[in-house]
């Protein structure tokens, strides 16, 4: 069965940074698209940043030129760095996988930023 993982969530000061990372096995991970997304307490789930298979990536304008999405074909790992976090960054990372065929998902991993 398709597993997700995520880790590297954390505390962190404002103005910090994180570095999220997503380990994906058991399916074609290249040939899915990789994306982000995120959940704060009593708001909708949003989507925060994406890669395709071909490596364009696309981000939400709270992100854009803070956070950056890479991924790792080789090893099957996506990754989100986050710079100069922001309070407003506080939520539940989730990783997903999304192509024609369907989705998969991760359990989360919680971005705390706070003083």
């Amino acid at each position: 069965q398709a597993q997700l993982v995520e880790s590297g969530g954390g505390l962190v000061q404002p103005g910090g940074s994180l570095r999220l990372s997503c380990a994906a096995s058991r399916f074609v991970f290249s040939i899915y698209s990789m994306r982000w997304y995120r959940q704060a307490p009593g708001k909708q789930r949003e989507l925060v940043a994406s890669i395709s298979s071909g490596g364009i990536t696309n981000y939400a304008d709270a992100v854009r030129g803070r956070f950056t999405i890479s991924r790792d074909n080789v090893d099957n790992m996506a990754y989100l760095q986050m710079n100069s976090l922001k309070p407003e960054d506080t939520a539940l990372y989730t990783c997903n996988a999304h192509n024609w065929a369907g989705d998969y998902w991760g359990q989360g991993t919680q971005v705390t930023v706070s003083s």
